[in-house]
């Protein structure tokens, strides 16, 4: 069973008098540990399905599905448990709050469940993205490389099924992007998760098991 499934997948958006068909029918699955890059030219659709994928936006026509489950006509409450038991992501640009440590930047997702105490899963996810000695230090404190391993351990906190990163060495030299997909290759493996990456990043084809092109609001 797929971790996340489109099935005819359309988005449409208004313009004025004019609508814009972002996607254009698309059927799109990712299964647990599985890597996916979705690759295309700036405009093609890239965002847009990685919106629908992240459950962040709903098709215009066309299914969604988490888990077997169609997820399609939820509530948007509904829709906002699912990521956040579902899905975790990861940004360019890292997303921690400055003033927090990096282990109170990964329990960040948790602070506001009563009876949830996650400290000890954010102690060793950090431990296990080779942090275990950084786990007082503030953002300003650590290099890109390790901010973006700070990132991936909070998107774990949860426990996700499917883990989506837009552009996540885009703010990384070689050698630490490479150390990152290292990273995301042994989360898939070893947790089992279904990992789609948004990526303009050539050494991102080395480390996938699918690459997906997106022209024009259609898959290739």
């Amino acid at each position: 069973m797929s971790a996340i499934e489109l099935h005819n997948a359309v988005k449409e958006y208004q313009n004025g008098d004019e609508v814009i068909r972002a996607l254009k029918g698309v059927d799109f699955s990712a299964g647990p540990g599985e890597m996916l890059v979705i690759i295309g030219p700036s405009g093609s659709g890239k965002s847009t399905l990685l919106n629908l994928i992240g459950l962040l936006d709903k098709p215009t026509e066309g299914t969604v599905s988490l888990n077997g489950d169609d997820v399609t006509g939820w509530s948007e409450g509904k829709l906002t448990k699912a990521r956040k038991s579902s899905i975790g992501f990861v940004f360019q640009d890292f997303h921690l709050l400055p003033m927090l440590t990096a282990v109170e930047n990964v329990e960040l997702p948790t602070m506001w469940d009563p009876g949830v105490d996650r400290h000890d899963r954010a102690v060793d996810l950090l431990k296990r993205v080779g942090l275990g000695d950084r786990l007082d230090h503030t953002p300003d404190q650590l290099s890109g490389g390790q901010r973006q391993r700070v990132a991936i351990a909070r998107s774990l906190i949860n426990e996700p099924d499917i883990l989506l990163a837009d552009e996540p060495t885009g703010n990384l030299d070689q050698d630490t992007a490479r150390d990152i997909l290292d990273e995301f290759t042994r989360i898939k493996d070893d947790e089992d998760v279904a990992i789609v990456a948004v990526t303009h990043d050539q050494i991102f084809t080395e480390y996938t098991d699918r690459t997906i092109e997106i022209v024009d609001g259609v898959i290739q």
